[in-house]
């Protein structure tokens, strides 16, 4: 499957790795895959664009929420725990930006998430029933929309209608 992946798609599966790894988050999932859709430039951030989004403002937005670790400042304020305190401290004591270089310290292959392997498989069958020989990133946006995991979560948080993303994504373009 992936020798069937252009250079963007390529591109676009190692910059979730990146998000990844700049949000200290353990896994990647269909987050990471929206954000490194919508950061490189190609036919993906195009359909996003076409569908009314701010890629920039999305990419901004979604990385400071992947940032927060997949911890919840909300739930953890609802027993007490005041998030920015506990990083204030540990920046006061460990030094600058202590728990993203402790998370980034343990390293290693990130894998990927359920979600995230069923959105690259779904890539292809949307390339396959576009009649498309290769995979590009309006592909893996497709493959994201139709695994309907936090990475369209994240796209519906952000205002962004999917429906309107997959019409812009299916528009026929310079394959």
């Amino acid at each position: 499957m992936f020798e069937r992946f252009t250079k963007e798609a390529r591109t676009a599966v190692t910059t979730a790795q990146e998000v990844a790894r700049d949000a200290s988050t353990r896994t990647i999932d269909t987050r990471h895959l929206v954000v490194a859709l919508a950061r490189e430039a190609g036919p993906a951030r195009e359909a996003l664009r076409d569908a009314g989004v701010d890629a920039a403002a999305l990419v901004a937005s979604a990385t400071t929420e992947l940032r927060a670790g997949g911890l919840d400042a909300d739930a953890l304020a609802g027993i007490g725990i005041d998030l920015e305190a506990v990083r204030r401290e540990a920046d006061r004591t460990f030094g600058a930006d202590a728990l993203d270089r402790a998370a980034r310290r343990s390293g290693g292959h990130i894998p990927f998430t359920t979600d995230a392997k069923k959105s690259l498989e779904l890539a292809l069958r949307e390339a396959i029933r576009l009649k498309h020989r290769t995979i590009d990133g309006r592909h893996l946006l497709l493959g994201v929309l139709r695994a309907n995991g936090p990475g369209v979560a994240l796209l519906v948080r952000h205002g962004v209608d999917p429906d309107a993303v997959r019409v812009a994504a299916e528009r026929p373009h310079a394959a």
